[in-house]
């Protein structure tokens, strides 16, 4: 029950850091059986999605590790579209949008964990930030803050790359 109601939104996270169908997959169901084998750990102060998510985000940065990847090849088309918002299809918009999405990147990789963090809940996994807090074990307000500090943090260094 819980499997086939949560697959859905936990696989649609991880495709959305990862990009990939088949690693998605294998990301997802490593996440369940993590969660199965955990689940006498699950105490309830949160939601269920928010403790699957929780656990695929640790599940991912495994992956990533042993991939030896580095966190700037998260795909962040969600923020650099946000910066993007008014583009069009054109191939210069399209070839902007890229480059801005690329910068992003590179600069989340910059910021320090706890911001990343943040980040992700709250955009990959839609996150409320009472869920975002309750995973990652800070208050609701702390949560709004080192978001706002990330997006400005972002924003100030594509604002200065992009000269805007």
């Amino acid at each position: 029950m819980i499997y086939t109601e949560y697959f859905p939104r936990v696989y649609a996270f991880l495709y959305r850091l990862c990009k990939d169908e088949s690693t998605a997959e294998e990301l997802t169901q490593e996440t369940f059986l993590q969660a199965f084998t955990s689940f006498y750990r699950f105490r309830g102060d949160s939601e269920l999605f928010t403790w699957l998510a929780s656990i695929a985000k640790h599940v991912f940065y495994t992956y990533l590790r042993k991939n030896r990847l580095q966190l700037g090849a998260i795909n962040l088309d969600l923020l650099a579209d946000a910066v993007c918002a008014d583009a069009a299809d054109s191939p210069e918009e399209v070839a902007e949008r890229h480059a801005v999405q690329e910068s992003v990147r590179r600069l989340l990789d910059k910021i320090p964990e706890k911001y990343r963090d943040v980040v992700m809940l709250r955009l990959y996994a839609d996150l409320p930030f009472a869920e975002v807090a309750a995973a990652l074990k800070i208050s609701e307000n702390s949560a709004k803050v080192i978001y706002h500090r990330a997006k400005k943090m972002l924003f100030e260094e594509l604002k200065d790359e992009y000269k805007l």
